[in-house]
C-alpha cells in the first residue's frame, strides 16, 4: 500500500465540488479573534499555513452566530459583513493551492463560561455535573421564538461566508453544543414541537439545515460535525446519531464528520498510537487507528453520504487504510496538524510519517489528567502560526502550563473589563 496514491486521489461530493486530496483539517477553536469578536489577521496567515502544506480541506475553528453567546473569549462572531474584506482575506489564503476552506458555524448553548456570560441558554434548563457549576452556570430554556431567531441566525452567517469566498459551512452539532444539546435526551427535556421524541429533538438541526440551504447557492457545500454518541448516561446514543445521519442524507447534506463526547464527557480528546517506530506497528493498529472508524462502517452500511472521521489519527499507513478500506472518506486532523502544518505534503512525497503528538506531562498528575491542558497547549501552536512562526512539536512541562495559565488570565482580565465587572 503506498499512502500518497490512495491519500492523494480527490473526492467529489454531492453538489459536484471537488476537494482535491483525502486530508481535512478539522475544527479547531484558535481563539485569535479580536476582544470584541471580530476577525485578525492572525487568521489569514494560519489558515495560508495549512492550505501550503497541502490539507485538501480546512474547516475553521468555530464561528458564532450569535455575540451575545460565546464559548471562548476572542472567538470569531459572524453576525454581520462588517469585516468582509478580512473574511475575504480569510478565504482566499484558506484555497492557496487549490484547497477548500468551509467555516464551522456554531452556538455554544449552555456551554458559555460564567465569565462571557451570565444568562445561558439551552433547550431545558438543566445544569452541568456538580464539577462543572463553578464555571458554568444553570441555563434557562429558550423560549420558542428565540429557538426560531437562532436558526435564522445560522443562515445569516453561513450567507456571509458565502459572500467572502468560503466554499462552504459546516454546521457543529457535536461536543455538547447547542446543536447537540437539543438532540441529547439528557439536555432536552422539552415537551414541545422541539423535545420530547427522538424526531422532536431532530427539528432544530433540520431547521437549521434547511434555513442555510435556503439562504445560499446550490453549489454551496454544507456538512455537519455530529458525534456518534456523547458517551454519557441518558445522553444522545450511536442509534440515534445514526437515525440523524439518515434523515440530513435524505436531505442532502454534503459531508458528515463524526467525532464523539462533550465538555463532561471529552472522547475528542483521548490519546492515540503514540511514538512507534515503523517496526512495531502492528496491521490491526493501521487498520482501527482513529476513534470513530467502527461507527463510521455502521453508517457507510446505511448511506451514502460522504464521511470525515477525525480523532486518532497519527500514522500516515492508517490514514491510507481508512480511507482504503471505505470507512472514511476524508482523514480528520487537528492536534497532528497544530505542530506539523506540513504533514499533507510530507505524506504525498512518499515520507513515512508517525505524528510527533505527544501528551503533555508537566509532573503534576492533576494537571496531565486534564484535557483542558492539552487543548490549550496546541491552541497556543495555533498562535505561534498565526504570527508567522513554526509551531513547537513538543511541550516543555511546567513551562507549557505557566505560559498556558497566563494567557488564560490576561484572556479573561481583558474579557471581564471588556464586559465592564
Amino acid at each position: 500500500m503506498n499512502p500518497a496514491d490512495i491519500l492523494s486521489k480527490p473526492l467529489e461530493l454531492r453538489n459536484g465540488s471537488v476537494i482535491p486530496n483525502r486530508f481535512a483539517k478539522s475544527a479547531m477553536s484558535e481563539t485569535l479573534g479580536t476582544i470584541d469578536n471580530r476577525v485578525t489577521k492572525d487568521l489569514v496567515t494560519l489558515y495560508r499555513t495549512w492550505a501550503e502544506g497541502g490539507v485538501g480541506l480546512s474547516i475553521t475553528g468555530n464561528v458564532m452566530v450569535d455575540k451575545c453567546h460565546i464559548g471562548e473569549p476572542q472567538n470569531v462572531v459572524l453576525d454581520d459583513d462588517r469585516d468582509i474584506e478580512l473574511l475575504k482575506a480569510w478565504a482566499e489564503a484558506g484555497k492557496a493551492g487549490g484547497s477548500q476552506i468551509w467555516m464551522q458555524l456554531n452556538h455554544p448553548g449552555k456551554q458559555s463560561p460564567k465569565m462571557l456570560n451570565k444568562d445561558p441558554v439551552s433547550p431545558s434548563a438543566i445544569p452541568f455535573r456538580k464539577e462543572l457549576r463553578g464555571m458554568f452556570a444553570t441555563p434557562r430554556a429558550l423560549t420558542g421564538q428565540e429557538i426560531e431567531d437562532i436558526v435564522q441566525r445560522f443562515a445569516r452567517s453561513a450567507a456571509i461566508a458565502e459572500k467572502a469566498g468560503f466554499d462552504g459551512v459546516q454546521i457543529h452539532g457535536a461536543h455538547g453544543y447547542l446543536v447537540s444539546q437539543f438532540l441529547s435526551p439528557h439536555h432536552n427535556q422539552r415537551t414541545d414541537e422541539w423535545g420530547g421524541s427522538a424526531e422532536k429533538r431532530m427539528r432544530f438541526v433540520l431547521e437549521v439545515y434547511r434555513a442555510i440551504r435556503g439562504a445560499t447557492k446550490p453549489d454551496f457545500c454544507v456538512g455537519i460535525k455530529l458525534n456518534s454518541a456523547d458517551f454519557q448516561r441518558g445522553g444522545f446514543t450511536e442509534e440515534e446519531s445514526l437515525a440523524v445521519i439518515d434523515v440530513l442524507s435524505a436531505e442532502g447534506i454534503d459531508l458528515v464528520e463524526i467525532s464523539g463526547g462533550n465538555y463532561e464527557n471529552p472522547a475528542m480528546a483521548k490519546g492515540a498510537e503514540k511514538g512507534k517506530v515503523k517496526s512495531e506497528i502492528k496491521q490491526s493498529t493501521l487498520a482501527r487507528e482513529a476513534y470513530f472508524l467502527e461507527f463510521a462502517e455502521k453508517v457507510r452500511e446505511r448511506v451514502a453520504v460522504p464521511l470525515m472521521v477525525t480523532g486518532g489519527f497519527r500514522i500516515g499507513e492508517g490514514m491510507a487504510s481508512a480511507v482504503e478500506s471505505g470507512a472514511t472518506d476524508l482523514v480528520g486532523l487537528a492536534r497532528p496538524l497544530a505542530v506539523e502544518p506540513d504533514l499533507p505534503n510530507r505524506i504525498l512525497a512518499g515520507e513515512f510519517f508517525v505524528s510527533a503528538v505527544r501528551p503533555i506531562k508537566t509532573g503534576v498528575r492533576m494537571i496531565d489528567n486534564m484535557a483542558l491542558m492539552e487543548v490549550s497547549w496546541y491552541t497556543r501552536q495555533l498562535a505561534r502560526m498565526g504570527r508567522g512562526k513554526k509551531p513547537r512539536t513538543h511541550d516543555r512541562g511546567m513551562l507549557s502550563l505557566l505560559e498556558v495559565l497566563g494567557v488564560m488570565a490576561s484572556r479573561g482580565v481583558r474579557t471581564r473589563f471588556r464586559a465592564g465587572e
